[in-house]
């Protein structure tokens, strides 16, 4: 069974740039469509972004669309989220996961631990 840990996450100033990396372990991610989710305080998990497996089909929310950039890593074991232009609406918990229904409904198991993302006016 695939293990996702979240990284990367931290605080940045509107308008700032941060990137975010989702490292598996047990198996490889490249076979499974990723996705980045996030939530915050108070409100239900919201999908940001996904990409297919093996594929170069990708797929945002609206509300990150022409901000954030999804991608994968050389290795198989690895997904990025790059996020430019941030917002104080982009303060959240960010989770990377298998798609489990395209685009963007996640697999029940392998969340990880997130990675807290916070920008400041």
């Amino acid at each position: 069974q695939v293990q996702l840990a979240e990284s990367g996450g931290g605080l940045a100033q509107a308008g700032g740039s941060l990137r975010l990396s989702c490292t598996a372990s047990g198996s490889t991610i490249a076979d499974y469509a990723m996705g980045w989710f996030r939530q915050a305080p108070g409100k239900e998990r919201e999908f940001v972004a996904a990409i297919g497996a093996w594929t170069s089909f990708v797929e945002y929310g609206d509300s990150v669309k022409g901000r954030f950039s999804i991608s994968r890593g050389n290795a198989k074991k690895t997904l990025f989220l790059q996020m430019n232009d941030l917002k104080p609406e982009d303060t959240a918990v960010y989770y990377c996961n298998i798609i489990e229904r395209w685009p963007s409904e996640a697999s029940s198991g392998s969340w990880g631990p997130g990675t807290q993302v916070t920008v400041s006016l």
